[in-house]
C-alpha cells in the first residue's frame, strides 16, 4: 500500500482514475495490481494544477489521509514525503506510529547535507531510521558493462557510518526504469535492487 502526497507518475499508475467520496471521508484508488493510493494529486480537478498551499494546511492535508481515508487490509502503508524537514515530516511523525523510516538520498555533496538533518530530526524525535537508499546512484554501460557515476562519487557509505545507518540499496539510473513510469507499469518491472528493503520490512512484520 502506498499512500503519497507526491506525484511519481501517478496519474499512469491509477489512469486517470480519482478517489471516491462517501459522508466526507474517501476511498483510495487501486493500481492494476492492487495497491491502494492516496495523494494530493489525485484530488485536485486537473493533474497539472498547482498545490499553492501554506505548510500547515498542506501537514493538516496530509494527516487526512490516515484519519479520513477508508484504508483496508493494511499490510505495510509507505508514506512518501517530501524532502526537507518541514511540515509535513513533522505532522507524519507527530500523528501516526511509524515503525521506521527509509531515507532516500543520491550521490551529490549538498544532498549529504540534507540527509543529515532528516537523519537528526527523526533521531530528535525517536523515529527508527530503517537504513538508507541511493537513488540514480550510478549508471550502467550497456556496450562495456562499466558503472559510471554520472552525478559524482557517492557518499552514502560516509553518511551511513557517521550515523550508523545500513546502505539498503544502490539505484541505478536506468532509462527502462523511467519508461515503465512513464507507461504506468512500475509495478511489474522487474528488478532486484530493493530485495533488501523487502527482508527488512517482512522481518519487522514478523516480530
Amino acid at each position: 500500500m502506498r499512500m503519497s502526497p507526491g506525484l511519481l507518475s501517478l496519474r499512469h499508475l491509477v489512469s486517470g482514475r480519482k478517489p471516491q467520496a462517501v459522508n466526507s471521508v474517501y476511498f483510495p484508488v487501486k493500481t492494476k495490481t492492487g495497491i491502494d493510493i492516496m495523494s494530493v494529486n489525485l484530488l485536485l480537478e486537473n493533474d497539472t494544477d498547482p498545490v499553492v498551499w501554506r505548510g500547515p494546511i498542506i501537514a493538516g492535508t496530509v494527516k487526512q489521509f490516515w484519519t479520513d481515508v477508508i484504508w483496508s487490509d493494511v499490510d505495510f502503508m509507505f508514506i512518501d514525503m517530501p524532502p526537507g524537514t518541514g511540515d509535513v515530516p513533522l505532522t507524519v511523525f507527530q500523528s501516526i506510529a511509524v515503525d521506521g523510516i527509509i531515507v532516500v538520498t543520491s550521490p551529490q555533496e549538498l544532498v549529504s547535507m540534507i540527509v543529515s538533518k532528516a537523519v537528526k530530526m527523526a533521531e530528535m524525535m525517536n523515529i527508527p531510521i530503517i537504513g538508507l537508499v541511493e537513488n540514480m546512484s550510478y549508471f550502467k554501460c550497456p556496450d562495456n558493462g562499466k558503472d559510471y557515476q554520472i552525478f559524482g562519487e557517492s557518499h552514502i557509505e560516509e553518511i551511513a557510518d557517521k550515523h550508523n545507518l545500513k546502505v539498503l540499496a544502490k539505484l541505478p539510473i536506468d532509462p527502462k526504469i523511467s519508461a515503465a513510469c512513464d507507461k504506468g507499469m512500475i509495478e511489474l518491472f522487474d528488478g532486484n535492487w530493493l530485495e533488501p528493503v523487502a527482508k527488512i520490512l517482512e522481518k519487522m512484520e514478523e516480530n
